[in-house]
């Protein structure tokens, strides 16, 4: 007896506790039904399924980078030589050179073992035998057209996952064709094994991991939570309105509470489940990232795998919070369900905008800081003020709209107008989010793009000759190797001296009589200047130096170690393919390009930073695109309600549909046209002339001659 009284005291202590997680649990269930059946309903349901699926994506995506940088540091650190100074501990010679496939750039790393038995580098099952080589899966792929399985010598297989720090890496290991002599030996190191982090490969060209999370942030996750907000507030009825329907009638704070997020639950549940799918394949494979070529390593994130799984559940989550944390529409001074119109603009936002375009346009006429700080100012006040002369703009438009209307006897186009003019945000959020979005992801790509004159001068030496003009370069060239190299070259192939800037008098030009003649630059037995017509010649004086001088060789060529190198001419099209496989089969390390395509290369790798911002920046436009129609569609949604009587009044079924197209369509239409002019204007307003750099002779190009 005392037994159930006990448990019937202690029942009745918890009922508080239990009636406060029932009454929660019903004002959560409360939320569903107005959910699924509130005004707006549909609106809210597909805002925040979209939303929290762009949430739950650009959290993977932070975690898939945060994994994927700690796996490249982690194979990174086990591949790097440790390299010593005492002969009798090393296991191997290691030297790495720099070569490239479609102006991409990749590592080549000689390899030559000194003690039986001793391991290879992570990702190879041996040392590679003199004259072989072992290559990366990806620099087979990409250098197949390039004959990259035989540039190096004979191709032995590839290299293991384990030794990438990427899947995408090109990287190739060499066994050089002979033992290092004496006078090679200096540019070798010694390696006493492998397991110290260093830069080599892809690891030369990665940008720091604050930097990949700082733009996926910017460019993506700021628009993912400009959807968030706009998601959290879309069809959501309007509290405390003057005859409106209320869910929680009387509850407090943390009731009303749990009756959004009852109301956020379905539609946050499926749009987070969506990006799950997402997640399994990243995970399950390696994923090619669009338009960069990278390779997404699987492994990394399943190494992650308690990272990964939770991130949905903690965008959920966010998701959840955001809604109830993020205030509702209201309507200030509302009368009735109509609102005031908002103050008008200050006249100093139109003036002061108009001085940023100016300060954009007069900017292209500038150099160097003056015109890059003329145009970060003029954008920067452009873009703050944009939104005050878009109002403006929207409520001309609206004014035109109902008087025109008025005049013709069309309601609904009369009635569009007049809720233009009073709700100009709706036409100016989405106007100014696709503007300054797709702006940001404009200009970061023209910055990119932006290779300075010497790049340029380099395509059009590429576009005039092509690679008829071979620039073979190493410190172990010496007469004998140059003799057997010349003896080794395609037929048609001719080979002269360069040293760079002999005695400060210039470059100096040497070959044979023959070469000499055929470039028609005569046989001077002391350093003349070149004036010959050819255009290879022609070439070669404007990347050397208009000082260029030419001499006949001895009979054995010279060069100097450090400011030598060979030019290799071609009588007919390029044998480059040909010339490589002479060169590496000779010299380890050497390097082989075209007049100019230094700067190429450099050129090129800014430019693919173009392609990481259209993969961070294209889905951040698209969520400002959206953030800004559920915007509008919200927008009209609260107020249809009093457009409803407009049908009766007119008598015409059509004046409710006629009236949100004039309100909505045309203001969105002018806008997105307005828009992508100001957009191309913007670019193409980017100053031409900041390029300060020099050519390797120290001459630069006639390029923006018009600038000081």
């Amino acid at each position: 007896m005392s037994t159930v009284a006990g448990r019937a005291s202690r029942a009745d202590a918890a009922t508080p506790e239990r009636r406060g997680v029932r009454l929660c649990r019903q004002w959560v269930r409360t939320g569903c039904a107005v959910g699924r059946g509130g005004s707006g309903g549909w609106l809210r349901f597909w805002a925040l399924c979209v939303a929290s699926a762009a949430v739950a994506v650009v959290a993977l995506a932070a975690v898939a980078t945060i994994a994927t940088y700690d796996g490249r540091a982690a194979r990174n650190q086990a591949r790097g030589p440790v390299i010593t100074e005492r002969q009798r501990d090393a296991v191997g010679l290691w030297r790495e050179g720099f070569d490239t496939v479609d102006k991409v750039p990749h590592s080549v790393v000689y390899l030559r073992p000194l003690k039986h038995g001793a391991q290879p580098p992570p990702g190879l099952t041996r040392w590679p035998a003199p004259g072989e080589v072992m290559l990366s899966p990806e620099l087979v792929r990409a250098g197949r057209h390039e004959g990259i399985t035989s540039r190096y010598g004979h191709y032995a297989g590839l290299i293991g996952r384990s030794g990438l720090v990427s899947p995408s890496e090109r990287l190739a290991y060499v066994g050089p064709s002979h033992a290092p002599d004496p006078h090679e030996r200096e540019s070798w190191s010694y390696v006493r094994g492998f397991g110290q982090s260093y830069p080599m490969g892809d690891s030369l060209y990665t940008r720091p991991l604050a930097h990949a999370l700082l733009a996926l942030g910017a460019l993506t996750g700021v628009p993912t939570l400009a959807l968030l907000v706009v998601a959290a507030r879309a069809g959501s009825p309007v509290p405390g309105r003057r005859g409106g329907p209320s869910p929680v009638p009387g509850g407090a704070r943390p009731h009303r509470v749990a009756v959004r997020i009852g109301e956020a639950v379905r539609p946050t549940a499926v749009g987070t489940a969506l990006a799950v799918p997402l997640m399994l394949a990243a995970m399950a494979t390696d994923l090619r990232l669009p338009g960069t070529g990278y390779l997404l390593n699987g492994g990394d994130l399943r190494s992650a795998w308690p990272w990964m799984l939770a991130t949905p559940a903690l965008s959920f989550t966010v998701t959840l919070v955001a809604v109830a944390v993020v205030p509702r529409p209201e309507r200030r001074g509302a009368v009735n369900g109509r609102r005031s119109p908002a103050g008008t603009v200050p006249r100093w936002r139109v003036a002061g905008c108009g001085l940023g375009l100016a300060a954009v346009a007069f900017s292209q006429y500038l150099v160097r800081a003056p015109g890059l700080c003329a145009f970060i100012g003029g954008t920067v006040v452009m873009w703050a003020l944009l939104p005050s002369v878009a109002t403006v703009a929207s409520r001309a438009l609206g004014a035109k709209l109902a008087a025109y209307g008025h005049r013709t006897g069309r309601p609904g186009r009369m009635i569009g107008g007049r809720w233009t003019v009073a709700h100009p945000g709706v036409a100016v959020r989405p106007f100014v989010a696709l503007i300054i979005g797709l702006g940001l992801v404009c200009q970061l790509q023209i910055a990119n793009s932006d290779v300075g004159e010497q790049a340029a001068a380099a395509r059009a030496t590429e576009a005039r000759t092509g690679e008829g003009v071979l620039n073979v370069q190493s410190r172990d060239l010496r007469p004998p190797l140059i003799e057997t190299l010349s003896r080794s070259l395609p037929a048609g192939s001719h080979v002269l001296g360069l040293t760079m800037d002999l005695d400060e008098q210039g470059a100096l030009l040497q070959g044979s009589c023959r070469t000499l003649r055929l470039l028609g630059l005569g046989c001077p037995a002391t350093p003349k200047a070149a004036t010959g017509r050819d255009p290879r010649v022609t070439e070669i004086r404007d990347w050397y130096g208009p000082g260029l001088r030419v001499q006949a060789a001895p009979a054995e060529l010279r060069l100097d170690r450090l400011r030598g190198s060979l030019l290799v001419i071609s009588d007919g099209p390029a044998p480059r393919a040909e010339v490589e496989r002479a060169a590496y089969a000779l010299i380890p390390a050497v390097n082989v390009e075209a007049l100019g395509e230094t700067w190429l290369v450099g050129a090129g790798t800014k430019t693919r930073l173009n392609n990481w911002v259209l993969l961070f920046g294209s889905p951040g436009l698209a969520f400002l695109l959206l953030a800004g129609g559920f915007s509008a569609a919200a927008e009209f949604a609260r107020v249809r309600h009093t457009l409803a009587p407009l049908a009766a009044l007119t008598g015409s079924p059509t004046a409710l549909r006629a009236a949100a197209g004039w309100h909505l369509a045309v203001p969105l239409l002018v806008s997105t046209v307005i828009a992508v002019a100001v957009t191309a204007w913007h670019a193409g307003s980017w100053p031409p002339c900041w390029g300060t750099g020099r050519t390797p002779g120290g001459y630069s190009p006639p390029h923006c001659a018009a600038a000081p």
